[in-house]
């Protein structure tokens, strides 16, 4: 079960990715950023004993105009200096759980709720700025593209509106 994430609810002390600023994150630093609405916090628990089996973040963010490739920059108005987009932050497996497809059900969770805010909120892409090479292979499996003279991966919210209508 995929849920917002509580503090009072949710044992982050014993989750571990393998990635120590991720785990760092979760356990020391999201409720601050829950706190300050700088993100929200999405867990899939165990649903017996609410074991933390991964979890994500998403984000408001804007992307300078002049990061896109030639092409997508002309399908994009010109007098924009920067583009609206949604962040997904974090995202990290429990070492456990790694390898049976909490990744992708994360992802596509997190790519679902992007896309209906959209709706609501413009956001041109969905963005991520994977840590590590293991991680920008997860996003291309997916379909997110590299921004040219940049680590960070987007997919269109067009592509989502076909995926998901």
């Amino acid at each position: 079960m995929i849920e917002l994430f509580d503090k009072k609810k949710h044992d982050r002390d014993s989750f571990d990715c393998g990635k120590e600023i991720l785990n760092v994150y979760l356990k020391k630093q999201v409720n601050q950023d829950i706190k300050r609405k700088l993100s929200v916090c999405f867990v899939l628990v165990e649903s017996t004993t609410k074991i933390i089996k991964g979890y994500y973040t998403l984000s408001n963010c804007s992307i300078p105009l002049v990061d896109f490739s030639d092409d997508i920059r002309k399908k994009l108005p010109p007098f924009y200096s920067t583009i609206p987009t949604t962040l997904i932050g974090h995202l990290a497996i429990h070492k456990d759980f790694q390898g049976q497809g909490v990744g992708k059900t994360l992802l596509i969770d997190a790519l679902r709720k992007s896309y209906e805010a959209s709706k609501k909120l413009g956001s041109f892409a969905v963005v991520v700025d994977p840590i590590d090479k293991e991680a920008e292979s997860f996003y291309a499996y997916f379909d997110f593209v590299k921004l040219p003279d940049s680590g960070k991966m987007i997919l269109s919210i067009k592509t989502l509106e076909a995926l998901f209508e």
